[in-house]
């Protein structure tokens, strides 16, 4: 059957469908890119836009000026002070014993009681000492009666001089053991060797006392030494009578004066410092050996130094600076104070103030109280409060 004898079937050949080009689709695309590109363009704009009023709200917007005490910088002469670590030791310090051994038969002294040179402080068993003595007296006796007569005897020619040759020696002999015996005799009884204060009681009545034991102490507080020790650069600073200021921890705020007596001839090879001795007079007894002392030697003066207050300092890792304050005058004509901090130079710490030997001048207006809070170049205004006095009574360095 041919295909185009059917009736209801057309005789005109059948053609392809040509295909439509995608203009949905390429319609899309463009309407996606735009749209990405706006939302693209107005986040720019927006980042640009908010950084801008930041910058002018910030920039509108400056924090007020930090309240600040503030000080200025003075050029005064200052104490020249040498400043050293030491202890104090007595003149005069012993530990009593005995130079015999023997049995304790009297304890003549009271614990911590002050006494003079020679007073009687124990008494030992000396009785067979004192037999001894009399035997030797009695032999002195006889020794000295037959040298008397054997003189007699030569003076007349009765008698040969080795008689009394031999009378002198027995009687010296006897002499030099009374003299033997009364030394054993002085040796066991304990005396004082000089003036002071005696300590804690070591011994008891009955006790066997060996040569040597510790039976008191004894010190003599009317006079101390000060031992300190210096470094080798400082050693040329001193000399023998400078005045040497004494504190010790007891006595806070309290200061004793002496006066160097010695300095070691040698410097210590091994710290390279050099031991330096003060004397200083106790009267009230307050001071006692082994209190540990800060020594301050009095030195010439030096020239005028430029000073500020210990609390203007900011002592830090990266060096000692303070905060200098500098005025300057706006655009809109009013003046206005900012805190720049400026590195300086520090010395000695002498009375509650600090020499300043490089990066302030005499005049400079520095910050004295509140500069923990500041940044350099932060703008500040002077308190109405002065600054904090020194203390009357400062420590001394």
């Amino acid at each position: 059957m041919n295909i185009v004898t059917e009736q209801h079937i057309s005789g005109k050949p059948i053609k392809e469908k040509p295909r439509a080009r995608p203009v949905r689709m390429v319609r899309w695309f463009i309407v996606v890119g735009l749209l990405l590109a706006g939302l693209v363009g107005g986040l720019v704009w927006f980042n640009q836009f908010r950084g801008q009023m930041i910058k002018q709200f910030f920039a509108n917007n400056k924090p007020p000026p930090f309240n600040v005490s503030a000080t200025e910088a003075k050029a005064e002469v200052v104490p020249n002070l040498l400043t050293a670590v030491g202890d104090l030791a007595a003149v005069h310090q012993v530990n009593v014993t005995s130079d015999v051994s023997g049995r304790i038969t009297e304890i003549l002294f009271t614990a911590g009681a002050h006494v003079t040179a020679g007073t009687p402080l124990l008494q030992m068993y000396d009785a067979p000492d004192q037999g001894d003595l009399a035997n030797y007296k009695a032999q002195a006796t006889v020794a000295e009666l037959s040298l008397d007569r054997a003189k007699q005897l030569a003076a007349r020619q009765f008698g040969p001089q080795a008689t009394v040759d031999q009378a002198q020696a027995t009687y010296d002999q006897a002499q030099a053991g009374i003299a033997k015996t009364q030394a054993i005799i002085a040796q066991k009884q304990v005396r004082a060797p000089f003036d002071g204060e005696l300590g804690v009681r070591m011994v008891e009545v009955g006790q066997f006392l060996n040569a040597g034991t510790t039976i008191v102490s004894l010190t003599d507080l009317s006079v101390l030494y000060a031992n300190f020790t210096v470094t080798e650069k400082g050693s040329a600073q001193l000399k023998v009578g400078q005045v040497v200021r004494v504190a010790v921890d007891a006595y806070p705020g309290r200061t004793f004066e002496g006066k160097i007596t010695t300095i070691e001839p040698q410097i210590m090879t091994d710290t390279r410092n050099i031991r330096v001795q003060a004397t200083i007079a106790n009267p009230d007894h307050i001071l006692k050996p082994g209190m540990f002392a800060t020594t301050t030697v009095v030195l010439p003066d030096k020239p005028p130094v430029v000073t500020v207050p210990e609390t203007a300092v900011d002592y830090t890792l990266y060096g000692d600076s303070v905060f200098l304050i500098s005025e300057k005058t706006g655009d809109d004509g009013k003046t206005s104070l900012s805190a720049v901090r400026t590195f300086v130079q520090t010395g000695n710490r002498i009375g509650g103030r600090a020499e300043i030997l490089k990066g302030l001048k005499p005049g400079d207006r520095v910050v004295a109280v509140g500069q923990l809070k500041l940044q350099s170049g932060a703008a500040v205004a002077i308190s109405a409060d002065p600054a904090p006095p020194i203390p009357a009574n400062p420590p001394r360095y």
